[in-house]
């Protein structure tokens, strides 16, 4: 899968960006993409026990047959990312009552959707989200795509409301630690392709 996106509002001739699959060459850019996101936009960098795949992206993306990097590239830089896992929430730190409604396995995991900011507002979040969607309808096992954000990132709560529902707002509840305002969603599963 290949899908090329095109700048909004770009004059004629502005090179677009490419969404595909992520290859072992895209593994340093994509790793960028996630640091940078971990330490200059969610504040807190990066924790081991949360960011393994960030360290290990071979080993958790590329090596599995039921997971999957997408990268979004533009002039041979990979400037975003969304992850698909084969994992559900962990219990602690969220409820166990999540962790028993998105069990690992049958659950489809979104996550690393990051977007370098100086690449924002073309659709590539948008776009990665609905490929990696339908890469979990075609894959044997998944029942649910589930995911949960920080929205004290601007723009995050309304861009996933937009595309999915929310399940549990875990902010009061404060299971990631001072400054991580948690909102855990379920997106709807697209049809199965046959």
């Amino acid at each position: 899968m290949t899908v090329t996106v095109t700048p909004h509002a770009a004059p004629p001739g502005t090179p677009g960006y490419t969404v595909r699959a992520a290859t072992p060459a895209d593994v340093a850019g994509a790793r960028r993409v996630m640091l940078d996101t971990l330490y200059r936009e969610f504040d807190y960098g990066y924790v081991p026990r949360w960011h393994q795949d960030v360290v290990d992206i071979p080993g958790t993306y590329l090596d599995d047959p039921r997971h999957l990097l997408l990268v979004a590239v533009r002039n041979g830089e990979v400037v975003g990312t969304t992850g698909i896992r084969s994992a559900g929430p962990a219990h602690p730190p969220h409820p166990r009552w999540l962790a028993d409604r998105y069990p690992s396995g049958s659950t489809a995991q979104l996550v690393r959707v990051y977007v370098d900011p100086a690449h924002r507002r073309h659709g590539l979040a948008r776009t990665m989200v609905r490929h990696a969607c339908d890469f979990v309808a075609g894959t044997p096992g998944y029942a649910r795509i589930y995911l949960h954000t920080n929205v004290k990132v601007e723009g995050s709560g309304a861009f996933w409301r937009s595309l999915a529902t929310e399940v549990f707002d875990a902010r009061a509840t404060g299971e990631h630690g001072p400054g991580v305002e948690t909102v855990h969603f379920e997106i709807p599963m697209p049809r199965r392709t046959p």
